[in-house]
């Protein structure tokens, strides 16, 4: 659906009306820079919020998702997911997941298909929480790049209730309760204990499968972890570290 046809003025996003939105999209379409796709994400998708000109937006990312410029599809892929990924909120827009089911789905084979030849990794998580978000799966389809790209989760610990770290990456597999990337001291740690990759089940199974099938095996390795166990500094328990990621997602949904 050509984005003229709809009445932004009837709709709004982040900063009041939207009907600022067909000219930003003309922009991009014309002259694409990072810049204005900031200025896209920051009115549609405002630190994880969603409006009704967000999902306005979807037919527009789709055509921007299916075009030769892969830079650009990547952007309106990853946009599209957070905005889908926000389908729950009170947003103004009725039964999104409904009213644009082929959107969705057409997204959805879009960001399988670029997935598919990712080489950079910060591409590949992204289109891969982005896949998830087009399929449905809460949670995830919020936190797993930021945790990946960031290599670490903020927890807490579930019995102490400390605040802690889960640390992946190039510092190491481990959980602290202290300000590992900032102190001069050393830190009191804990390593992590990656799942086996043959234990794994349900979505941490099939995370796994799909990064080891698509060469990412540095992804696939985290993915272990992620679905893996950890024990607080302070307490001494062991907990899940997935389930302490997703712990904190009823307050937030």
């Amino acid at each position: 659906m050509d984005h003229r046809m709809t009445d932004w003025s009837r709709l709004s996003h982040a900063y009041g009306s939207a009907e600022d939105i067909p000219a930003l999209l003309d922009r991009i379409a014309s002259e694409p820079n990072a810049e204005l796709w900031n200025d896209l994400w920051s009115a549609l998708c405002h630190q994880g919020s969603v409006y009704s000109a967000s999902f306005a937006a979807l037919p527009w990312l789709v055509g921007a998702a299916g075009g030769s410029d892969r830079e650009q599809a990547v952007s309106a892929l990853t946009l599209a997911g957070a905005i889908v990924a926000g389908a729950g909120q009170p947003h103004d827009a009725g039964d999104v997941r409904l009213e644009y089911a082929a959107e969705i789905a057409t997204l959805l084979s879009v960001a399988n298909q670029r997935l598919r030849t990712a080489s950079d990794r910060t591409e590949y998580v992204y289109l891969l929480e982005a896949v998830l978000s087009f399929e449905g799966v809460l949670g995830w389809s919020e936190d797993l790049a930021w945790g990946l790209t960031n290599e670490e989760y903020e927890v807490s610990c579930p019995g102490c209730e400390a605040s802690l770290f889960i640390v992946l990456g190039e510092r190491g597999f481990f959980s602290t309760s202290g300000d590992y990337a900032l102190s001069e001291d050393d830190v009191e740690t804990r390593p992590l204990r990656p799942a086996d990759p043959a234990a794994l089940d349900g979505l941490g199974r099939r995370l796994h499968g799909i990064a080891l099938t698509d060469g990412q095996r540095e992804v696939a390795n985290a993915m272990t972890y992620v679905f893996g166990a950890a024990s607080c500094p302070d307490c001494e328990l062991d907990f899940s570290v997935s389930g302490q990621i997703s712990a904190g997602w009823s307050a937030t949904q």
